[in-house]
């Protein structure tokens, strides 16, 4: 009896995680995209152009709607989202929420039920999602568990390495919550080659 290749085990694994790596549909070129979320979106720390969204829409030659409002709760942000929907009808949303639910305390639980929410909300409309994971406040910036847990339910790509990594870095950052221009551009590249990675681009 022949012997199988000693390489295929690894292609058949590699083939398996490639095939169980969630989906984007390709952005047509006049596409718009919707960057919502806090002031991490909203480029505190940076001016306009230097904010993220601003940096992406050059990576990836989209049009991103800034949605960023500083301070926003995830509650506060599922409040608003229908509008801004409504108002901006993007194929695409980057949900970025959830730092200022950490900063308050508040429980994981709520925080999670309103990302699920508004998640349900852009599935309910057809609208694709790119969901990037916070980082809890500690000793070591590691994106909270509820992140991956609501991508795995929902089956949506997630991003979350790369704030954690930003905010972990002193040169990249204009306080202890926020990156600066340089930061914002790190995180405009990391979303771009995750847009790349689920075949959005």
């Amino acid at each position: 009896m022949r012997r199988l290749p000693a390489w295929l085990p690894c292609l058949l694994i590699l083939l398996c995680v490639a095939c169980s790596r969630p989906t984007l549909p390709r952005l047509a070129p006049d596409a718009t995209v919707l960057a919502f979320g806090d002031s991490l979106t909203y480029g505190t720390g940076a001016n306009e152009r230097q904010a993220y969204p601003a940096v992406l829409a050059g990576l990836i030659g989209r049009t991103v709607i800034n949605e960023g409002a500083p301070g926003e709760t995830s509650a506060q942000g599922r409040e608003r989202l229908a509008e801004v929907l409504d108002e901006t009808r993007p194929a695409l949303v980057i949900l970025c929420l959830g730092g200022n639910d950490f900063l308050q305390r508040l429980p994981p639980g709520e925080t999670a039920a309103n990302l699920r929410a508004m998640l349900e909300e852009l599935r309910r409309r057809k609208i694709a999602v790119l969901l990037v994971g916070v980082p809890q406040p500690g000793l070591r910036l590691t994106t909270a568990p509820l992140y991956a847990e609501l991508a795995d339910e929902f089956k949506l790509p997630l991003e979350d390495e790369a704030l954690g990594d930003i905010l972990s870095q002193r040169t990249l950052k204009s306080d202890t919550v926020h990156p600066n221009a340089d930061g914002y551009r790190v995180l405009a590249e990391a979303i771009r080659d995750s847009l790349e990675r689920h075949g959005a681009l």
